[in-house]
């Protein structure tokens, strides 16, 4: 329910007559909390429960001093939380809950602290430093359960790098040593194939936008199922016609071929991963391979509508339709200058009563805005989390839930690479690898067992001041990567000064304790040390 809705907007005020002044803080979790199912999924009834009796309209026809006496007791009851939430957790103890969260996951957590332990939501909230106030602590188990969600999410989501990882040859390094390792792709690996990505600069949705031949309010509407049904033409553009897999594609066919490979989890819909071969590969949002009639659910193998889709015609159920889609009757415009449109486009005018289409239009079976992802992808997610033990985020720029949270869902002790064309802004990879997908890959590719230096590339790529980040050829980092080397280059003058104060204040010790040596012997010394040094470093 949206909150700035009339019926939301009902639904959450007071009785007439009843006056009661909210506590500043109460407002402010209401609101934080419902903007968060933005993020952390909340059914209706949840909302709805979060804004029974909270009312945005409180503050007319109030008696003031009755205000204050409200305001005074709230403060009171208020410090006693705090106090509370103060004393319900010891440091080790909030420790070992952040622990058992970021490597065991969010249902463990439930299952360990809330289930077998009883412990009230209130405190467990405690501690990830949430103190509900007395208002919200009254609402339903189901409510208190989401709000828990949201906290560990907000956690989950604050990843600490790992410092032992920074350099293209600890990249290699983890491949060649994991024995467990999930790949998640997105359409970046494809690119190379002749198949456009969406975000980009040159992407689809941007080349869609700059065209402007279809009547899209957003790019992204071209995979709403809504507007699928009124306008299906658009999705067929990118029809994955006789593209041959990339070398991202046959890289993740080797990890597969060497024992390496968990699982592939892509977001891409082109089915090349098929087509290179790979087998332990879940098509999260669907793909190509079969389409359904979206009136009577018949499935078909996705060959069967691709004449139509090569000619030009939105393909139609041959159980509900005889024959394709006719196109309707075209009403002449007065005005204008006629565009040159597909077999399947229309720039006329249509009677608003006649549809274009008849109901039994064949969508290939992809998951669209809108749809819930299958069962399958709930279920590999946890078979493969107490396996993993190596990510690689390649060409894609997670911006889709719930695919994009699979980083929160996996242990943080695992090891996480990011390769893409433009830096991924919400999440702390180890080592982040920036450029065209297929150059950065193909260089280590034939042979994992070798070690392979920044030397293996045909230009080689350039480091990031001495951060865990490398710019290859086509990378687009812009101002993230020069914050990335303005906060390298600080930390990097921080350490020189503190260890040339460090140095300083070790020699003047040494002056004072060695002033009867000979300057000569002295001078040795300190050769000694500072070679001893160089070769530590």
């Amino acid at each position: 329910m949206d909150p700035q809705s009339p019926t939301a907007a009902s639904s959450m005020r007071l009785p007439p007559n009843t006056t009661h002044a909210h506590s500043p803080m109460y407002a402010f979790q209401v609101r934080a909390f419902v903007e968060a199912s933005e993020v952390v999924d909340a059914d209706p009834d949840t909302i709805e429960d979060i804004l029974d009796g909270f009312d945005e309209d409180t503050g007319d026809d109030i008696d003031v001093q009755g205000e204050q006496a409200d305001a005074d007791d709230q403060h009171l009851e208020w410090e006693a939380l705090l106090q509370e939430a103060h004393q319900a957790w010891t440091k080790d103890e909030v420790k070992q809950m952040m622990v058992d969260l970021k490597e065991h996951g969010m249902a463990y957590f439930i299952d360990r602290y809330v289930i077998e332990q009883v412990i009230p939501i209130p405190k467990v909230l405690y501690a990830f430093g949430v103190c509900l106030c007395p208002e919200l602590r009254l609402k339903r188990r189901k409510t208190l359960l989401y709000f828990l969600e949201v906290a560990m999410s907000r956690e989950l989501q604050a990843r600490e790098k790992q410092t032992a990882y920074n350099t293209i040859d600890d990249a290699v390094d983890l491949i060649k040593q994991s024995r467990n390792i999930v790949i998640l792709t997105g359409a970046g690996i494809s690119v190379s194939c002749g198949i456009p990505d969406f975000r980009s600069t040159n992407g689809l949705y941007a080349q869609l936008q700059e065209k402007g031949e279809y009547d899209l309010d957003d790019p992204q509407q071209m995979f709403d199922i809504h507007y699928f049904r009124e306008k299906p033409s658009v999705f067929y553009q990118i029809y994955p016609s006789n593209f041959i897999p990339s070398s991202c594609h046959r890289f993740i066919k080797l990890i597969e071929d060497k024992g390496k490979l968990l699982r592939n989890y892509t977001q891409n819909i082109d089915t090349l991963e098929t087509r290179a071969g790979v087998r332990k590969v879940l098509q999260c949002h669907g793909s190509f391979a079969t389409a359904s009639c979206i009136n009577c659910k018949l499935c078909v193998p996705g060959n069967a509508i691709e004449d139509d889709i090569m000619n030009h015609r939105v393909p139609v159920c041959k159980a509900c339709s005889v024959a394709p889609a006719p196109l309707p009757e075209q009403k002449p415009k007065k005005k204008g200058k006629k565009k040159n449109l597909a077999p399947w486009e229309s720039d006329g005018e249509e009677e608003p009563d006649i549809p274009d289409y008849p109901p039994g239009i064949m969508k290939p079976d992809i998951t669209f805005f809108g749809e819930k992802l299958t069962d399958a992808f709930e279920k590999a997610l946890l078979e493969d989390r107490p396996k993993v033990d190596l990510l690689l985020v390649v060409g894609t720029s997670l911006k889709v839930s719930p695919v994009s949270e699979i980083l929160t869902h996996l242990p943080h002790s695992v090891p996480q690479i990011l390769i893409n064309k433009t830096p991924v802004k919400h999440i702390n990879p180890d080592i982040v690898l920036l450029g065209n997908a297929d150059e950065i890959l193909d260089a280590p590719q034939p042979n994992l067992r070798r070690k392979r230096s920044s030397d293996a590339f045909a230009r080689a790529p350039r480091r990031v001041a001495n951060s865990h980040v490398w710019l290859f050829e086509g990378a687009e980092g812009g101002k993230w990567v020069d914050d990335v080397e303005k906060k390298a280059l600080g930390l990097v003058a921080d350490s020189e000064s503190e260890s040339e104060e460090e140095s300083q204040r070790e020699g003047d010790v040494e002056d004072a304790h060695d002033s009867d040596v000979e300057p000569q012997a002295k001078r040795a010394r300190k050769a000694q040390g500072l070679s001893v040094r160089s070769l530590a470093s």
